[in-house]
């Protein structure tokens, strides 16, 4: 499972030319979920969404996370991280899980960020989408399940 984490100051997703969720300051998240994911993948990026600390101190340093700041999330599933591009032009999908294993793992990552204390808004699952967001910082980080210790 791979999160790509953007610090924002405000995002959206639209579907079908509506906004469907909204945020103001918080991260808005990518998730891609690989085949062979499950609940441990979930427990450990959850866990870092909510803990890692990339928001700014008042000495302009990385001291606060995402619960520290009281921001929003704003979750959107994104197959496309699991692109496998080594070889040839045209990006491979091949490590993506199938919808139905991935939608009910999108949704567990949701529901452990709200338990742990997040407001949570979210793209549709599977839907064309279009994300618009103001990245702070620019603050971008990659978050690979696979690489846990």
């Amino acid at each position: 499972m791979r999160a790509l984490l953007q610090r924002v100051t405000g995002a959206s997703v639209e579907a079908d030319r509506q906004v469907i969720a909204s945020i103001d300051r918080g991260l808005v998240t990518l998730l891609g979920v690989a085949a062979g994911d499950g609940p441990a993948d979930v427990r450990y990026l959850a866990d870092k969404i909510l803990h890692l600390r990339i928001f700014d101190d008042e000495r302009g340093r990385f001291q606060h996370s995402l619960l520290d700041t009281g921001g929003s999330c704003l979750l959107v599933s994104q197959f496309t991280l699991l692109a496998n591009t080594r070889r040839g032009r045209r990006p491979d999908f091949l490590k993506a899980a199938p919808p139905e294993a991935a939608a009910p793992l999108v949704d567990d990552v949701a529901r452990q960020l709200r338990s742990g204390g997040v407001p949570v808004a979210e793209g549709r699952f599977g839907a064309r989408m279009t994300v618009r967001l103001a990245n702070d910082g620019p603050v971008t980080i990659l978050l690979d399940s696979r690489e846990r210790p």
